[in-house]
């Protein structure tokens, strides 16, 4: 299934609302130069962001060491906000962090732009930087003025964007989901409750139950409860993607779905499970599987997830059953492509292996792709009829379990093809028929 990347639909908190007002002491400074005192009049007076942005530059220009500088870059971020340009108010930033690097209104809107940037390209060293902007921020020590509880109300709006930054980096960057999901938690402490059943904090609650589901830090029971988080509360157009992924996690655990109606009660009460949470675990996989295949008459009407699983989990015995029945028919698959060639396509069908991006279907072709037909990695066949593998059944083999994966099986197919799409029948109108009048 695909996951839902929710940062492009669900935007961060106002920049505006969460680093305003400055944290910094707003020291008397005299301009003893008329001429740049008029000059920084008629910058910081003007209305228009864009006249506004243009005169403040041109005074950083004209007067590179004033004693202002520090106030017109403050209002040179102010303006190229107001204008959405995001790569000038980054600069704006950078700079006014060049001359007062404890500044905590530049560091956060460094460290909100960068974290939107890191989201949508994935890109390490974007990440870094916005996690070491965001480490920063954690450590800058009170300014001299400002009161204990305008900084406590400061940081408490300003904390939990750095560790969610911090969070972020770490899955992206440094692929250490453990270390990810400890900043996740320690965010998520820092909201009041209420504030985190929308925005920001909703989404990173997602982003908790879903590094739960990963191998290296796997905790299933941990993931069903934020992800019963998570549905509660975001939009319903959202619901049905959530709530199938709830039940997959939740069966996958515990083997069916009785007890998950109180469980996503219990979480639309409380951020975190109570410490009397728990869910009973499943029967083993091979007794799951062995069960299925002693109760279905006909092995065939099992699902592709199933099938595979009795391969991957069950006893030699009852995987070799399954396989009988199997073995030379040609099946569609519905997966993501982890590695494609002209001739081969390795995809990732179970949720397990889309998990960790791992291969669990190997097709042979039958003929090899012309290099505009060879699919991209993290293209899903089965999404469309226009996109449909399918292929023979050849050979499988048990991939023995590790510290970090579950047991898995290695599905071979034979002679693949891609299915050519299939047109609507065009339905021809029959001609009219003239007839004479009769006389």
């Amino acid at each position: 299934m695909k996951k839902i990347v929710f940062a492009s639909v669900m935007a961060l908190a106002s920049m505006s609302l969460v680093v305003a007002p400055s944290l910094r002491a707003q020291d008397q400074i005299t301009i003893k130069d008329p001429a740049e005192f008029n000059a920084y009049q008629t910058a910081i007076t003007q209305n228009d962001p864009k006249a506004k942005a243009a005169a403040l530059e041109s005074f950083l220009q004209t007067y590179p060491q004033s004693v202002v500088k520090n106030t017109v870059l403050d209002s040179l971020i102010d303006s190229y906000e107001k204008l959405g340009s995001a790569d000038q108010t980054l600069s704006a930033a950078s700079r006014l962090l060049q001359v007062d690097p404890n500044n905590m209104k530049a560091i956060t809107i460094s460290v909100l732009i960068k974290k939107g940037q890191c989201g949508k390209t994935n890109d390490a060293q974007t990440c870094d930087d916005a996690a070491a902007l965001a480490t920063k921020g954690l450590g800058v020590p009170k300014p001299a003025g400002v009161s204990d509880d305008d900084w406590k109300k400061q940081t408490g709006a300003l904390y939990p964007i750095f560790h969610s930054t911090i969070a972020l980096d770490k899955m992206v960057s440094k692929k250490d989901v453990k270390g990810a999901i400890s900043e996740y938690r320690t965010e998520l402490m820092l909201y009041p409750p209420a504030a985190t059943t929308t925005g920001p904090a909703l989404v990173d609650t997602l982003q908790l139950a879903q590094a739960y589901t990963k191998p290296e830090a796997k905790d299933l029971v941990q993931a069903v409860w934020f992800y019963a988080r998570a549905w509660n509360f975001f939009p319903a157009n959202y619901k049905p993607q959530l709530e199938k992924s709830l039940e997959y996690y939740y069966t996958k655990f515990h083997g069916n779905l009785d007890g998950l109606d109180a469980i996503k009660t219990q979480a639309a009460a409380s951020v975190f499970p109570p410490g009397t949470y728990q869910i009973t675990p499943a029967a083993t996989p091979a007794e799951i599987a062995h069960k299925v295949v002693v109760e279905t008459p006909d092995l065939t009407t099992l699902n592709l997830n199933d099938k595979e699983f009795i391969l991957a989990s069950g006893t030699k015995d009852d995987a070799d059953k399954m396989w009988s029945v199997l073995k030379d028919k040609t099946t569609p698959v519905p997966g993501v492509v982890i590695e494609a060639s002209a001739t081969v396509l390795k995809l990732a069908v179970s949720q397990d292996a889309k998990d960790a991006k791992v291969a669990d279907f190997i097709v042979n072709l039958k003929k090899p792709l012309e290099d505009k037909e060879i699919p991209a990695v993290g293209f899903e066949y089965g999404l469309q009829p226009a996109a449909e593998l399918d292929g023979t059944y050849d050979s499988y083999t048990q991939v023995p379990a590790t510290a970090t994966t579950t047991q898995t099986a290695q599905i071979v197919l034979r002679e693949g093809f891609i299915q050519p799409e299939k047109k609507k029948p065009v339905v021809r109108k029959p001609s009219a028929v003239h007839r004479k009048p009769a006389r």
